[in-house]
């Protein structure tokens, strides 16, 4: 008998002498936290949002539906980005101002044509404004999860105030666990034993959010 097929044997008899526990796994943890912390309007959600984004060196924006595409091209053209990555679900007037060469999301492009690209621009699940995190999940207007890693400069739309939560539990509401999510807290960034903090390692260098609501604003957050 294999040092394996020992592991496995006495796992095996471990768990035929456990007790069997029928109660739902929703209901057998109390769940009986905060789900929020403070009584906010839904314009100091909003506001806390933005604050904690910049707090993380992330770059806020915000804008009405119908400045979307002037904002975004303005974004692009700030960056001299010539190309930008699409999915294949994003709404095809947010980029109608813009010049850049669109880079359709296909399943075959390697990691190398993907760092080739300037920019990327999608649109979000759900942000959450006590942490300051989008959260994607994979759906057509957000692509898959790698194309969000590997080029340097990210432009993520978020929709003021459907798309805005105040915490984490109640984002956990509003996503499926089956679906590929990724939390984003700011641009990617990493520090060392001596605290040096490099950007760029494991994700885009550069994170800008676009926060679309009713009123327009020219204000920039950095």
């Amino acid at each position: 008998m294999s040092s394996r097929e020992r592991i496995l044997g006495r796992v095996q008899r471990a768990l035929a002498a456990a007790r069997q526990d029928d109660m739902p796994y929703d209901q057998a943890i109390a769940r009986d936290y905060l789900h929020a912390h403070g009584d906010r309007s839904v314009e100091e959600t909003v506001d806390l949002l933005a604050e904690n984004l910049a707090d993380y060196r992330a770059l806020v924006h915000r804008c009405t539906p119908a400045d979307l595409a002037a904002t975004i091209a303005g974004m692009l053209a700030a960056r001299g980005s010539k190309t930008v990555l699409v999915p294949p679900g994003l709404e095809v007037e947010w980029l109608a101002a813009s010049d850049a060469e669109r880079i359709p999301d296909r399943a075959e492009s390697t990691p190398h044509e993907l760092d080739q690209v300037d920019s990327v621009v999608t649109a979000c699940a759900v942000a959450v404004a006590e942490t300051g995190t989008i959260v994607l999940d994979g759906s057509p207007d957000q692509g898959r999860r790698r194309i969000t890693l590997v080029p340097d400069h990210h432009i993520c739309v978020v929709r003021v105030p459907d798309q805005v939560v105040s915490s984490v539990p109640q984002a956990l509401e509003r996503l499926d666990p089956a679906r590929p999510l990724t939390w984003i807290s700011g641009p990617s960034a990493t520090s060392d034993i001596e605290l040096d903090r490099v950007e760029g390692v494991h994700g885009p260098r550069t994170l800008e959010v676009v926060l679309v609501g009713g009123q327009a604003s020219a204000d920039v957050t950095s």
